[in-house]
């Protein structure tokens, strides 16, 4: 027969209510008293029933919501998530949508219904959007942002947001410090407020410089490799000065920047530098390298996780209300990016 729970208390000499505590990683039990527990649980070999701690109230998995196309952000998102559900023992629930689909938040309601997770980990566009933010606000459902800022924007909930202004104030700066005055910017989704984010700190590093921009040289679109062809070949046909430079705001955009340079026979980086954002294996594996802001994503999915799991904790046990976190991409200096040409 299997283990049970009563087993394992016997063994350890203790209540079975402080096993279950134990299992379920709760802090009012010290550490001595832990580690007798799990000593009992390994020399069983006991394996906690995680259905039968959903039905008691308890969660045991949450779900993580996304709508992104850029399969190496997702990838790591999932393993920074996975990660620490496994460290705390919770199952993971993945649920990619359409954010801008008709029936979004019916979707989104659906998906806590029918999977009965105990809170959420959001991305944008989808943390970024009070419509769906109150719906499940509305259903009592814990969850944690990853957002784009420089601070929490309110409190409705925690959140890991990333100071992408910042980070494009300094990887433009770097652009400047090379003697490039005619610096394209390439942006992402205009529903993603990092892209908003990226464009400003841009524009304020050239302000800072007194550089005033060529307008018909920032131009919008999508975070991927083919828009950034696009708009590359449309930059390197415009009459009148070409930029000697490329701001792509992430790295799919920069490697689609490289490919239709170098198609159209430009040298990079010595007619035409580029640099990227985020330190997806996209900058890693373009030759040259590209220049760009790391941003750990795995890592900011792991501390959302550990900040969802402990408001599911805190909230149960009546204390202190999460603190949020934030994160500061790094510049990361590479060969795409070089003095501007005389």
């Amino acid at each position: 027969m299997k283990p049970t729970i009563k087993d394992v208390a016997k063994l350890a000499g203790v209540s079975f209510k402080t096993v279950s505590r134990v299992v379920n990683k709760e802090s009012t039990v010290g550490e001595a008293l832990q580690e007798k527990v799990w000593k009992a649980i390994n020399e069983l070999g006991y394996k906690p029933n995680l259905s039968a701690r959903g039905l008691r109230g308890a969660a045991s998995s949450i779900g993580f919501i996304y709508d992104n196309p850029n399969s190496n952000y997702v990838i790591d998102m999932q393993r920074g998530i996975l990660n620490e559900c496994h460290k705390r023992g919770y199952e993971l629930v993945i649920h990619p949508c359409n954010a801008s689909g008709e029936h979004i938040i019916d979707e989104v309601i659906e998906m806590i219904d029918r999977s009965r997770v105990g809170g959420l980990v959001l991305t944008p566009p989808i943390s970024e959007n009070p419509e769906i933010l109150a719906a499940i606000a509305n259903k009592k459902v814990e969850f944690v942002r990853i957002l784009s800022g420089s601070a929490a924007p309110d409190t409705l909930s925690p959140c890991v947001y990333i100071d992408d202004r910042t980070a494009a104030y300094t990887i433009t700066q770097h652009l400047i410090d090379l003697n490039h005055k005619d610096i394209a910017f390439l942006g992402g989704d205009e529903e993603h407020k990092s892209s908003g984010e990226r464009l400003e700190g841009y524009r304020s590093a050239l302000a800072d410089n007194g550089i005033t921009p060529h307008e018909n040289h920032i131009l919008p679109g999508k975070y991927s490799f083919e828009s950034g062809v696009e708009r590359t070949r449309a930059l390197l046909e415009l009459d009148g000065p070409r930029p000697t430079a490329v701001f792509a705001c992430n790295d799919e955009i920069a490697a689609g920047t490289l490919f239709a340079a170098r198609i159209a026979g430009v040298d990079v980086p010595n007619q035409l530098s580029i640099v990227g954002f985020e330190d997806s294996p996209f900058s890693r594996q373009a030759w040259p390298n590209l220049t760009t802001a790391q941003q750990p994503t795995s890592t900011i999915a792991q501390r959302a996780t550990a900040l969802l799991i402990d408001t599911l904790k805190s909230r149960a046990e009546g204390s202190q209300v999460v603190e949020s976190e934030g994160f500061l991409p790094k510049l990361i200096v590479r060969d795409s990016s070089q003095t501007a040409p005389v």
